[in-house]
């Protein structure tokens, strides 16, 4: 796709001020990714008032792990048809409603994801994202093409990578689960590791913000891989699960006490 190394050199969320981090943000879109951290990180559901309009599905859980401020948010339940609201539009409006509320000094972006294990991916492997762009916004008019992949780097980590031992990627998002060959193609482009359906969505809004983010995203299922990706997904969505609330408490001990430029 034309363009694709050309834009989005910066990274996303680079803070010009130098505070120590006090509170973070952890957007996650599916409740049964969200539940196993809430639960090892002892978080409980907000009660009212909400920070949140009522008119919305979305849930909070908040306490405090390792002197830091966390809430968890999830976009929660689509009201006509009682499956989690996952995608961009909903995790974007959520992230969105999320900064303006809570002020968060950090954005961790949490979930599941495709791999490919011809870039080194292995099933509850826990990515961290290097770079964000989308497969499934196709406007081939010259610059347009450039903004629909929308490319951005992410917030620079070196010292939290280093120390966690964590294994970096690229990421491609798009709202379908499955892979058309016009996806595989952009994402190729992309040279994508991981492969999703949000994180580009709350890279723009944090981008938007200037809000430091991490995203941390565990394989579920293999994309290059024998398997049917329905199959594998729902196989695997526990062991990845697990493998995020081992590590998301890793990092948010990381970080305590620290400034992103320490990361």
């Amino acid at each position: 796709m034309a363009g694709v190394e050309e834009v989005g050199t910066g990274a996303v969320g680079v803070p010009s001020s130098g505070n120590t981090i006090s509170t973070v943000l952890v957007v996650i879109a599916m409740q049964a990714e969200a539940m196993p951290l809430v639960q090892t990180l002892q978080l409980t559901e907000e009660d009212e008032p909400s920070v949140f309009p009522k008119a919305v599905p979305w849930k909070k859980y908040s306490g405090t792990h390792e002197g830091l401020s966390v809430h968890i948010v999830v976009p929660g339940k689509d009201f006509h048809l009682g499956v989690d609201s996952v995608g961009t539009v909903p995790v974007s409006m959520l992230t969105y409603a999320s900064i303006v509320s809570l002020h968060p000094d950090l954005i961790i972006n949490a979930g599941t994801a495709g791999g490919f294990q011809s870039k080194g991916a292995a099933i509850g492997d826990v990515f961290v994202a290097t770079h964000f762009a989308n497969h499934d916004r196709r406007i081939p008019v010259p610059v347009f093409d450039e903004y629909g992949i929308g490319t951005l780097g992410a917030t620079p980590i070196p010292n939290l990578v280093k120390a966690l031992a964590l294994k970096e990627g690229k990421m491609s998002t798009g709202n379908s689960l499955d892979m058309t060959p016009e996806d595989e193609e952009i994402i190729k482009a992309n040279d994508a590791t991981i492969k999703d359906m949000e994180g580009a969505a709350v890279a723009y809004v944090a981008d938007l913000f200037t809000v430091p983010l991490i995203a941390l995203k565990a394989v579920t299922d293999i994309v290059d891989g024998s398997k049917p990706t329905v199959e594998e997904f729902l196989e695997n969505m526990s062991t990845a699960a697990a493998a995020l609330s081992a590590m998301v408490p890793r990092v948010l001990k990381y970080v305590s006490g620290k400034k992103i430029a320490d990361l």
